[in-house]
């Protein structure tokens, strides 16, 4: 029965969080979408041999209503499979707008789960995300003078959690600051008791520098039936088992490539890397625009070409070069351009898959799931890490199509990711 039951708003939010899980030996799986009844019905026998289920939603931008409703109908599958406690997980900068939706899912889960407190922890120190009095840092940037100012979605003018958390929360907000984190984990949960308030939601947000302040945190968090926070406070977890055993999949033979829809600062300087090493296509919107179908066929037939000449090779598709590429005006009436951007690589994946491509690296959230959504893959079972946050996975397509895919957040991996993702596959442990 699984111990942990977690409600990620993005795929590759999801995958990240799934990853560290597996790296604590726990066996995890990846359900995508939001869902249904007859999952729910069937959750009990369905998720019987895991240990963890990160459920991918699609909303960190979705209206706020829509955002809670789908988290509670995750929820309801959690709980339904028997999991035993609840993660909500964020991304690690902490994206969001004034209305939400951190605060209001969390609140939904609170009240769902008939609980009143739990921790915002979106520390994730590997990849730079520290918190400390209560601010969020980007490496030894504060959050509101990182890239993350500038993002097209959810720019982050702001790097105090406390004042973030306020206007989207009908509770209170308290912090537990380093110096009590290190004081160890009876300072943590006194600290934690102190804070409740009868009555009233509260969500303490809590620093955090290393991963040994995770551990402190989580072990100080296990009597919590809700946690909430980035993928990085799951490292703070004890091993619960083999992570090696935990990471086995099965590796699918077959052409391999990268698409890239993100505009991160990191999956820019990885693009501009890989654009020295392999063979590229950058997607044109005016193009898109004009003959949808058109361009995005000659991708295809370009890629086809690229493989014939070299069936190693590793070709990547990918839509932003630097910030100015999103500067241009849309049309009036015209789709948005990241809408555009995520159906046109979703077309292009499944082209790719039609003619062989069984290993596919995937960039963005959004992009992400619109290509798993295209594909039809309902769940995904974790293997072998790529890096911090970045896994290869396993799943089918609605076809029957075996892939593996590695879905990475816009601002994780090595500045050579793109040629390099596939060495991990290559040793992966034994077929299950």
């Amino acid at each position: 029965m699984p111990q942990w039951g977690c409600i990620a708003d993005d795929v590759t939010g999801a995958t990240d969080l799934a990853t560290n899980l597996v790296s604590r030996g726990l066996r995890t799986k990846v359900v995508l979408g939001t869902p249904g009844e007859a999952a729910i019905r069937k959750a009990r026998t369905e998720f019987a041999d895991v240990d963890a289920i990160v459920v991918a939603l699609k909303t960190r931008t979705a209206p706020v209503a829509q955002a809670v409703a789908e988290s509670l109908a995750a929820l309801r599958l959690l709980r339904a499979a028997g999991a035993a406690r609840s993660y909500v997980k964020y991304c690690s900068t902490f994206d969001s707008t004034p209305r939400g939706n951190i605060g209001p899912v969390i609140d939904a889960v609170l009240d769902a789960r008939g609980e009143e407190l739990t921790v915002v922890v979106p520390s994730f120190p590997a990849t730079g995300r520290t918190v400390y009095q209560g601010h969020l840092f980007v490496g030894d940037q504060l959050l509101s003078d990182s890239s993350m100012r500038h993002h097209p979605l959810t720019p982050m003018l702001d790097s105090s959690l406390p004042r973030l958390l306020a206007p989207q929360t009908t509770g209170t907000v308290a912090l537990v600051p380093l110096p009590v984190v290190r004081e160890g984990v009876a300072a943590v949960r006194a600290a934690l008791e102190d804070a409740r308030v009868p009555g009233t939601r509260v969500h303490a947000v809590v620093d955090a520098l290393t991963v040994e302040d995770l551990a402190v945190i989580a072990e100080a968090t296990a009597g919590l039936a809700v946690v909430t926070g980035g993928s990085g406070l799951a490292l703070g977890l004890p091993r619960a088992g083999d992570p090696d055993a935990a990471r086995a999949i099965t590796v699918r033979p077959g052409l391999r490539a990268t698409l890239c829809g993100s505009a991160s600062e990191r999956t820019r300087a990885q693009v501009a890397h890989a654009r020295e090493r392999v063979p590229w296509r950058k997607l044109d919107l005016g193009a898109l625009r004009a003959d949808f179908a058109g361009h995005v066929g000659g991708i295809v037939t370009w890629a086809r070409q690229v493989w014939a000449a070299d069936a190693t090779a590793l070709p990547l598709v990918y839509s932003v070069d630097s910030l100015s590429d999103l500067d241009g005006d849309t049309p009036e009436g015209a789709e948005p351009a990241s809408e555009l951007v995520e159906r046109a690589l979703a077309a292009v994946a499944e082209g790719l898959v039609a003619e062989g491509a069984r290993q596919l690296v995937v960039a963005g959230g959004e992009s992400s799931g619109r290509v798993l959504a295209e594909l039809g893959i309902g769940a995904l079972r974790i293997g072998p890490e790529i890096a911090s946050g970045v896994a290869w996975s396993d799943g089918v397509t609605e076809d029957g199509v075996p892939l593996n895919l590695a879905l990475k957040s816009g601002n994780f991996g090595e500045v050579g990711m793109f040629t390099t993702a596939w060495d991990s596959l290559a040793t992966a442990g034994a077929a299950r």
